[in-house]
């Protein structure tokens, strides 16, 4: 599930990602720039994961890179270490460290920790001003 989930997400592939969740989740990106409500249903989830095609086709290229899977004492839970791996227009690349901590029952995803760098992918996708005016209005 989690493989399927980062390649889906590294892929595009925004209307197949919200069916590998159960209909109630627990889904929460602690590290979000501006923070960021939890996820508890596969609807939320759809309305996360709607990219808007011109804003999907302006993205960079992304793949998924650097995978270790750390399997726990709770056979329904994982701790995965990844990074998002991006091409930019220039064609370097930016790597995005991310750490997902998912619980898996009956072949759905029922609860998720998404711990992904923002300013890093903020940086990667060439939008690091959305990011410091986010910040800035967190602040006033």
């Amino acid at each position: 599930m989690f493989l399927r989930l980062v390649h889906g997400v590294a892929d595009g592939n925004s209307s197949e990602l919200p069916d590998l969740y159960g209909e109630v989740t627990d889904v929460r990106h602690p590290m979000a720039m501006p923070e960021s409500e939890p996820l508890t249903s596969r609807r939320a989830l759809r309305e996360h994961f709607t990219v808007p095609p011109e804003v999907r086709e302006s993205l960079p290229k992304r793949r998924v890179v650097d995978v270790v899977v750390h399997e726990t004492a709770d056979p329904e839970v994982i701790v995965a270490e990844f990074a998002y791996e991006f091409t930019l227009p220039d064609d370097s690349v930016a790597k995005v460290p991310c750490v997902f901590v998912m619980r898996v029952r009956d072949g759905q995803i029922i609860e998720s920790r998404d711990y992904i760098d923002p300013i890093r992918r903020y940086t990667a996708c060439g939008d690091l001003d959305r990011l410091i005016e986010s910040l800035r209005k967190g602040v006033s």
